[in-house]
């Protein structure tokens, strides 16, 4: 262990040091200032890596800068904000200790000093070092992790494509690191696509790991049924294979589905519990509404599958209802004056309408997702 001894008397240099010493404390150093240790500590260049050290025994009446303001002042340096500061003073008046409380030291020690009281104050003091380091090394691990996990996160979602056919870009701005809105597509066969975008229930890491459980069955499950009624009940039977009985919790998601077949000019769709997402043509505009309710809430569940033809080009915007919670109240009315910027031969990109919602800004409580899709003539 390191310590530090801050005293600008010899005599009670030598008393500290020797008792230190006898008690097995070998990594000692003393200083006779305030400047002095912040020279120790490099003070004057803070963005240099910390010195080593785990506990400072301070003088609080020193000449120049005293105790108070010393610890005050290395406190506040981010990389010493944990450090633990006794003080050894003579003064016995109690608001004097108290403001030695509120500068930051975790304790201290009165003169003369008792040996046995200021050995089992250093060992409470440097337990307690300990175990803050502890935890701050666990969170520095949960940190890499969860870094992890975004960048993972976020290397399943669908790029945007552009091809003969179709277009399909999205923006994204989660709320947290990790997220519960998901988005993909698949070009199931020359001319027909299938798009998803949901919402799984609440935030961080559960949600996350739902999201990711989905991901990993999407594409078989698209591929493979593609029919919005089928892939909708088999995502359901997925979901409730996370149920259990003892958590009384069900994992459940909202979600839009939908087939673009280009050949056929049709748009077949199923929306779960979802915010409906809006259809743009050159005569008309359509809600995209059909469908049931969320997926993971029911054994079985009622769909009812929409289905849209159109002729030459069309687009289409899904969004998820955290654009609605950034929007505040009047969610609805100023839903309708955005979409009203959008018009056939007028189409913003997504990242110009989260501008209008003002991505990102300290009101977001939620994750807010935006797709658009564009069918080409």
């Amino acid at each position: 262990m390191s310590i530090i001894i801050v005293d600008d008397n010899a005599t009670n240099q030598l008393i500290i040091k020797a008792i230190l010493n006898k008690a097995g404390y070998e990594d000692l150093r003393i200083v006779s200032s305030a400047n002095e240790l912040y020279s120790l500590l490099d003070m004057e260049t803070p963005l240099v890596k910390k010195v080593h050290v785990d506990l400072i025994l301070m003088d609080m009446m020193m000449p120049g800068i005293d105790g108070l303001e010393a610890c005050r002042t290395i406190l506040k340096d981010e990389r010493y904000k944990d450090l633990p500061i006794i003080f050894v003073t003579a003064l016995g008046d109690s608001f004097k200790m108290a403001e030695a409380l509120d500068a930051g030291a975790c304790d201290y020690v009165m003169k003369p000093i008792n040996k046995m009281e200021l050995l089992a104050r250093i060992r409470s003091a440097l337990r307690l070092k300990k175990e803050m380091d502890r935890h701050k090394e666990r969170d520095k691990r949960m940190k890499f992790k969860l870094e992890l996990a975004k960048k993972v996160q976020r290397n399943v979602l669908s790029q945007p494509l552009n091809d003969e056919n179709i277009a399909i870009s999205a923006v994204y701005q989660p709320s947290s690191e990790l997220a519960g809105d998901f988005y993909a597509w698949y070009r199931i066969d020359y001319n027909r696509y299938g798009v998803i975008l949901l919402d799984v229930m609440g935030h961080g890491i559960s949600s996350s790991l739902v999201c990711m459980y989905i991901s990993s069955i999407l594409r078989d499950t698209i591929i493979r049924m593609t029919d919005p009624e089928l892939v909708m009940h088999e995502l359901n039977r997925h979901m409730k294979q996370l149920y259990r009985k003892e958590e009384l919790l069900n994992y459940y998601f909202t979600a839009i589905y939908l087939v673009v077949d280009t050949q056929h000019r049709t748009i077949e769709y199923v929306n779960a519990g979802h915010p409906p997402g809006k259809l743009i043509l050159k005569d008309r505009e359509e809600w995209l509404t059909e469908g049931c309710c969320a997926i993971g809430l029911f054994d079985s569940i009622e769909i009812k599958k929409g289905k849209i033809s159109y002729e030459d080009q069309m687009k289409i915007v899904l969004y998820t209802d955290g654009l609605l919670d950034l929007m505040g109240d009047n969610s609805e009315h100023k839903l309708d004056m955005l979409f009203e910027q959008l018009t056939f031969d007028n189409m913003m990109e997504p990242a110009e309408l989260f501008a209008d919602t003002e991505m990102g800004s300290s009101n977001q409580k939620d994750d807010i997702c935006i797709v658009m899709l564009t069918a080409k003539s």
